[in-house]
């Protein structure tokens, strides 16, 4: 790609890389089927059995091995070439899903055979997710990784939208078996996409006997090494665990005592549109201090749930959850871009699958531990309490020097007006 110093890379830019446009369909589609996976599987088991004891042991499987593999989905991905791991897993992932919706259509059906595909795609979601967010570096030019990144976000908020929107339509119109069969097929449209990278093998020093609990101590090493990861990870281990039961427990409980389920749904949209404004944002700066920046605004994810503890006006709490839409792509972006700069190619996955354990590990503690705490001292004052935590825990993450100095590498030289990058 030549270069003149005319212009910042801008959004369009990571969209001329060919490998990038696969990368970014193919994150876009296996979200889109993530997230309609369990809305279509939760009505194929209340269809079948209509116990709710089932229908929490069939959607907990999943969780359930995705969490336990994880760590070894990062391994697998800093050993193995991560195209042909996403194009595996996708694969797996879609016939799966194909046994399932031909389980459910034929009437054979049973709740272990859907507790063990569930594990199935647990399993293979864990080794998927690491791959897919260390890959970015390798799709575009470095000048291009923040753009890159923030597109890369984005395509993954419109593939959750559409996917859980799409998984209700489907199984209204259709049938949950039906459902699962358009929700396979997402899987292996995701699976077409991966095939078409074209990207240079990761260097390893995985080449040898496979040695996992090593090359785990490995990750483990990187990720302690440098006190900006772990910071933030505990920063946001604690926010993940507050907003999970702030919004996703708390929240729709609030809708149902005062401004209504409809009103809740517009809120989530705002916060959906929040985050893509979010996304062009941090698309077209570029602060020195970006993880700073990112992690100081951390603390905006207090105003939500501060508003739904003092108050019911529509507006105000759909500019708070837009708002905080917009803060929280600040950071997703610096912090793909801090660990994509600072961490070695070969040891990027196993890093990442670190920190998504923190994150996954947080949302059920949030989850499970707000109902109890609400019924002891109110829901209000719950919310308040956690964003008191919030607030608390950005501002200890701001403590390191680590997080306050990291700063991103210069820019690669401009590109010229009208370069078409291929």
């Amino acid at each position: 790609m030549s270069v003149d110093g005319t212009r910042a890379p801008t959004l369009r830019d990571p969209l001329r890389q060919r490998n990038f446009r696969c990368l970014a369909g193919g994150r876009m589609a296996t979200y889109f089927a993530n997230a309609m996976a369990p809305i279509v599987l939760s009505f194929a088991v209340l269809d079948l059995t209509g116990s709710l004891i089932d229908l929490g042991i069939v959607v907990g499987a999943r969780s359930v091995a995705n969490v336990a593999l994880l760590l070894f989905g990062g391994v697998i991905a800093d050993r193995l070439p991560r195209r042909l791991v996403l194009q595996g897993s996708s694969v797996a992932a879609g016939l799966a899903q194909a046994v399932i919706a031909a389980s459910v259509l034929l009437g054979f059906a049973s709740i272990p055979v859907l507790v063990v595909i569930s594990v199935i795609n647990g399993m293979v979601s864990a080794v998927s997710l690491p791959a897919a967010a260390a890959l970015v570096p390798q799709t575009v030019p470095s000048g291009m990784i923040r753009p890159a990144n923030a597109l890369v976000r984005m395509a993954v908020n419109a593939g959750m939208v559409l996917g859980a929107s799409t998984g209700g339509i489907v199984v209204g119109f259709a049938g949950p078996g039906w459902g699962i069969a358009v929700n396979a097929a997402v899987f292996l449209l995701a699976g077409l996409s991966f095939a078409g990278l074209r990207v240079a093998k990761t260097p390893s020093a995985a080449g040898g006997p496979a040695r996992p609990l090593a090359e785990l101590r490995e990750g483990w090493s990187e990720f302690t090494s440098r006190s900006w990861v772990w910071v933030v990870v505990l920063q946001f281990l604690v926010i993940n665990a507050v907003v999970a039961g702030g919004l996703q427990v708390l929240g729709p409980t609030i809708a149902d005592q005062s401004f209504g389920r409809t009103t809740w749904g517009l809120l989530l949209a705002a916060q959906t549109a929040g985050a893509f404004a979010g996304g062009i944002i941090a698309a077209r700066t570029q602060p020195r201090h970006a993880l700073r920046i990112g992690a100081a605004v951390g603390a905006f994810e207090a105003v939500p749930l501060l508003a739904l503890a003092t108050t019911s006006h529509t507006a105000l709490l759909l500019a708070a959850m837009f708002i905080n839409g917009v803060a929280l792509e600040q950071l997703a972006v610096a912090w793909d871009v801090s660990l994509q700069e600072n961490i070695p190619p070969e040891r990027l996955a196993r890093v990442y699958s670190y920190d998504a354990l923190g994150s996954f590990v947080a949302i059920p503690i949030g989850e499970v531990a707000a109902g109890p705490i609400a019924l002891h001292v109110g829901i209000d004052t719950t919310l308040v309490a956690g964003a008191v935590l919030v607030v608390t825990a950005t501002g200890l993450a701001l403590c390191s020097a680590g997080v306050r100095g990291l700063t991103v590498r210069p820019s690669a030289p401009r590109l010229p007006a009208g370069d078409a990058a291929t």
